[in-house]
């Protein structure tokens, strides 16, 4: 699910915050008495997609430098010791 998050969410996040943008642009030009200009297909879909790729990009870049387990440790496998689960984990 973490993994799922971490790349859904930058994918889509400037999309998201376009619409937002344009949402609100929309409700100011009816309130100023002006037609709302607009519309789906007007919407800068390449270079949405383009940031969100951007953004994917830097996210998963950083979690390799910067997330994970020093080298040379070990993975321990969670266990099952005494009726109890031992929770996994690296070593080093």
């Amino acid at each position: 699910m973490r993994r799922f998050l971490e790349i859904l969410i930058p994918l889509l996040l400037p999309t998201a915050i376009y619409f937002v943008y344009v949402a609100i642009a929309r409700r100011q030009a009816r309130a100023a008495g002006a037609s709302p200009t607009v519309g789906l297909r007007d919407m800068p879909w390449t270079w949405l997609a383009g940031a969100g790729v951007a953004l994917l990009a830097v996210t998963l870049a950083a979690s390799a430098f910067f997330g994970g387990a020093p080298p040379g440790s070990h993975y321990e496998p969670p266990s099952l010791e005494d009726g109890q689960i031992k929770q996994g984990g690296f070593s080093e």
